[in-house]
This record gives C-alpha cells, structure tokens and sequence, in this order.
C-alpha cells in the first residue's frame, strides 16, 4: 500500500527542513561564528524544530566539559564527566540497551568521533511520542548525528583556530619579553675595558626569557662593581623576579654603601617579592683600581674560580651567606678582601653550565672549568673555548637551564 499524499508531503518538508537545515549551518559555519553562536542555532535545532526538549552535551576541551544542558537536572554533567561506560560508547546507542543505564530520564547517547578519538557525547532524552508511535529522537536520530558531528567538529576547529591564535599572540608577547630582558643584560660591548680591568660575559637563556642576571655597574673612577645571580627554577615568573631584583641592585648599588648592607637590604626586598616562594643566589663584589682590592660576598651561589696566573694558584671564592630570600634575616653575612697583585683571572657563572651532562649522565662540574681557565691564555679565550667545546651556541639538546658567565680579568 502507498504512503498516502498527506504522508508524502509531511516526508517531503522534513527532507527539505532536513537539507536547509544542513546549508545554514553549512553556511554559519563559513562566516567563522563564534562558539557561543554556532552552539545557539544547535539548541533550535533541536529545542524548536525537532522538538527534542532534553539534550545534554558534553565535549572535551582541555578536560570534559558540559557545553550544553537543556531538560536534564543540573548534576547531569557532573555525573557524566569521567564516565567510563560514556567513553566506551562508539556508535549511536540506546542507554540501558546497548550500553549501562548510567544516566537516568535518558534515551540515546550519540558520540561524535574526531580523528579517531570522541571530542564529544550527545546525550538524549525522549519526550511526546508522535502518532505513529516514533519519538522525535528515533525518527531522526541519523540526522541528529549528522548534524551534532557537524556543529561539534565545527567548534572543534574554531577552538583549535582560536588557540593557534593565542600561542602565535603569546609567541610575539615572550619575543617581545626576551628582547625587553635583554636590554636590561649588559652585552659584552657594553662592558668596561680599561688598563685596569677587563670583562667578557655570555648569556645564553633556555627559554625565551629566563632568570639569570649579570652586570657591571660603574661606582666611580677608581671603583668598579659587579655580580651574577640566578632565580630558583624557570620561565617568567623567574624573569619577573630577576627583572626587579636588577631594579633593586641598580637603584641601591653605590660607591659609598657596603656590601654587607647592600646584601642585607636585597634579602629584604626578594622576601618581598617572592613571598619564600623563590630565592636567588648571588655573587657581588667591587674592585678598586688604586688598592687592588677585590671585596666579594657570594650569597649561596656556585663559587666563581679566581686564578691567578702568576703564582698559577686557583681558588674558589666561598665567603658570603645564604641566598636571598632563604631567610627572612640572614644569620651571617661575610665579606672576604682580596688583594690582586699580579695578572689574574675570575670565572663566575650560573649552575646551568656546570649541569650540563655527558654521555654517562654524569654532571661534569667544575673539573673541566678549572683546567680551561688554568692558563695564560685571556679570559676571553677561555670562555669561548668552553662555549665551543661544550656546543653551546650550536644547539646542545643536554642543556636544560638557562647559561650565563662573567669573566673578569684584572691587569
């Protein structure tokens, strides 16, 4: 028996319902709508044309999500994240059928499948039953798949788009961050060369910014002061910290206070800033040209190596005190004076150099700085002989932190 007229014609404006459905969302979805759009037109579809009033989405993003709860009690979605009888669904099936009823007042489960993976679950609830004795859910439960596979993979892509952005944003904003440090580190043309004295620095952050710190400050015309540093741990929070602990030793580092003070004040101001949460190791010294003297205090950091290349002797500078911000008072602080009577060479650096592992795994510490310092050869040379050998400037995949050094060499 044919289907009767009325029945064809019904037929006739659900496929075309069906297919001018299909071009609109087609079509939004080529104007590039927001998330919150393409999701709004879902929901009519659903709430008023198909009048299907219980529909609960659940998509991944970073983690399960619910984005969509229409008719279902508000804990729904909670109930559902993380279900295991929910991942396991692959195809369209009936709840409590075809798959555990782990969802009361629910009828159909539809997962929509990504590059092999689900990125979402459409989660269905039956309502009247037409004449026929068909729900709305049964008789178009392929073109609700359809159609959730096309808005949610939709959404998907705006999402995926919508990050590209931000990572491109966020690349352009740490460019800018690293460049902006930069200025703040003094490169080597910068430094002072002088009859008296001379530097040679190497900085080397592992990522774009980083929280190593060194510099040369002019105190007067005789009197020379300088330092490295390094901030616990990595990334911008480090290149923060490190950025206002510059601004301190800048604006506190003069000719006529001590360096006991000078320490004491800078622990103060990390404490400050980092709430016990990050410290940072610190060698600070002044050298005047007249008397010859090198006044050193080394706050917890790797003991820069002084060699002198006269009496061919190499010593550790140790004498100083525990890192800023370790303490909220620092119970000593000492302060050692040298006298450079004669050629001599100072090595400082942060420990990313001395981390660098070997084939063995084995960290190589200061043993192969020693013997490459331990010569008549300039400061400079030397540097750049551990640079080289160690493959620093040429990609390294063993290194792991950020590299800075300052060589000093006093005539």
């Amino acid at each position: 028996m044919s289907p009767s007229p009325e029945k064809k014609n019904r037929r006739l404006l659900m496929s075309n319902f069906k297919l001018n459905a299909l071009l609109e969302i087609t079509i939004a979805i080529n104007e590039n709508p927001s998330i919150e759009n393409l999701m709004k037109k879902y929901e009519k579809f659903l709430s008023e044309d198909l009048e299907i009033g219980k529909h609960l989405i659940i998509k991944k993003n970073e983690n399960w999500d619910c984005m969509l709860n229409s008719g279902f009690e508000l804990e729904s979605c909670n109930k559902l994240i993380g279900n295991k009888d929910l991942l396991e669904v692959k195809e369209i099936s009936r709840i409590g059928v075809d798959t555990p009823d782990f969802m009361p007042y629910a009828d159909y489960v539809i997962p929509v499948i990504h590059n092999e993976e689900p990125i979402a679950f459409v989660i269905l609830g039956d309502i009247e039953e037409e004449g026929e004795g068909l729900s709305p859910i049964v008789r178009h439960l392929r073109f609700i798949q359809t159609l959730s596979n096309i808005i949610i993979v939709a959404i998907e892509n705006v999402r995926l788009y919508n990050e590209s952005l931000l990572q491109v944003a966020l690349k352009r904003e740490m460019e800018l961050a690293s460049r902006m440090q930069t200025m703040l580190i003094p490169d080597h043309d910068s430094l002072p060369s002088t009859e008296n004295i001379r530097f040679y620095a190497y900085y080397n952050p592992h990522f774009d910014v980083g929280g190593d710190y060194y510099d040369v400050i002019k105190l007067s015309e005789d009197e020379v002061g300088f330092c490295m540093a390094d901030v616990s741990g990595k990334g911008i929070s480090a290149a923060i910290l490190m950025s206002n602990f510059q601004a301190n030793l800048r604006a506190l580092f003069t000719k006529k206070i001590k360096l006991t003070k000078l320490v004491s004040i800078l622990n103060e101001r990390v404490l400050s800033s980092a709430n016990g949460e990050k410290f940072i190791t610190l060698f600070l010294a002044k050298y005047n040209y007249n008397t010859k003297e090198l006044k050193y205090i080394n706050a917890g950091h790797n003991p820069p190596l002084l060699y002198d290349t006269k009496k061919k002797k190499l010593s550790l500078l140790k004498s100083g005190c525990v890192g800023m911000g370790m303490l909220d008072e620092l119970p000593f602080v000492n302060l050692e004076t040298i006298r450079v009577d004669s050629r001599t060479k100072l090595f400082t650096y942060t420990d990313g150099l001395v981390e660098l592992l070997e084939d063995d795994n084995v960290e190589w510490g200061t043993k192969f700085i020693e013997e490459r310092i331990s010569n008549s050869e300039s400061i400079e040379k030397n540097i750049a002989l551990i640079i080289k050998e160690q493959g620093i400037d040429n990609g390294n995949t063993a290194i792991f932190d950020d590299i800075s050094i300052l060589g000093v060499e006093f005539n």
